[in-house]
């Protein structure tokens, strides 16, 4: 086992990979399509209630080390993908705000720091530097800075996952599909009170919404959350996770390449700069700290 951990990767294995990426990286513009037809909470309740339905099978005792499941599942579940899905609705494009959730792998790094006195290395923290300058730069580009308050929910939205994930550091290893179900059991109730509370329109949006625009949810719920996970799941477990992470680091591209072929993305050139400068500062943090847990990637 140890010898195949280190050998080059198999053709199913890097088939595994690419399909994780084209999944996630179409999951952020899926999220998009939804939230511009039904209100973004709403969005979250639907892909939940499916997920859920899905995964509950997984969540069975034990339950150890509770207290800290719970904060996982609370912050990871409800605050994560409610800031997500609402940074999706108050955008106008799918790329600044698709890398700016990607800050959560530099966020987990610093948070450990922070709170748990963890080591952070030189090239970590070269990496934070660069992708947080990246996200700056793109932000200020005069198109871009009319998602302002999308870019900065999203970063919210990465900072409850980087607190998920170092919380989960120190949380007896709980298997992904277990992890994700009891996620979605929580999201799914949370998410759905907050829609009826602070939210309007939810029938009218329903019966408005499209086969495409319920395909999207559909795949969130069920290709997302459960498919992708479960692969995520037999890379880790063949291979160390810091080796695999990297990889998934691509589906950022997915996303900005739909939202410009398709979803009427402005791509200008201080946008992209800034985009290559962030995305490169996430893959150095992510080569730097290869401590990532196995669960840790599997979130979109």
């Amino acid at each position: 086992m140890s010898s195949q951990r280190h050998s080059p990767l198999s053709l199913l294995e890097i088939g595994a990979i690419i399909a994780v990426m084209l999944i996630w990286g179409i999951n952020n513009a899926a999220a998009k399509i939804a939230t511009e037809v039904m209100p973004p909470l709403m969005v979250g309740a639907l892909r939940f209630a499916i997920a859920a339905a899905c995964l509950v099978w997984f969540v069975r005792p034990p339950f150890p080390n509770w207290k800290s499941l719970l904060i996982i599942a609370v912050v990871g579940g409800p605050i994560h993908y409610g800031l997500i899905y609402l940074a999706f609705w108050l955008a106008h494009d799918v790329s600044p705000v698709t890398v700016a959730t990607q800050l959560w792998i530099p966020l987990t790094s610093l948070f450990a720091f922070l709170l748990l006195g963890e080591r952070i290395s030189r090239m970590a923290t070269v990496g934070l530097v660069i992708a947080f300058v990246g996200v700056a730069w793109m932000t200020l580009d005069p198109h871009a800075l009319q998602d302002w308050k999308a870019i900065a929910v999203g970063a919210a939205g990465a900072s409850a996952w980087a607190l998920t994930t170092v919380i989960a550091r120190r949380t007896t290893s709980i298997p992904p599909l277990k992890m994700q179900g009891l996620l979605a059991l929580m999201a799914f109730p949370v998410l759905t009170i907050g829609s009826l509370a602070f939210e309007t329109g939810q029938w009218e949006a329903a019966k408005a919404a499209s086969p495409m625009v319920w395909g999207t949810v559909v795949w969130a719920g069920v290709i997302s959350s459960v498919f992708a996970t479960s692969l995520v799941f037999w890379l880790v477990q063949r291979r160390e996770a810091g080796r695999v992470t990297p990889y998934l680091l691509g589906s950022p591209l997915v996303s900005i390449l739909i939202g410009w072929l398709w979803m009427g993305d402005v791509l200008t050139p201080q946008i992209l700069t800034g985009v290559a400068i962030a995305l490169i500062g996430v893959v150095t943090v992510a080569l730097g700290e290869r401590g990532l847990r196995a669960g840790a990637p599997a979130k979109v």
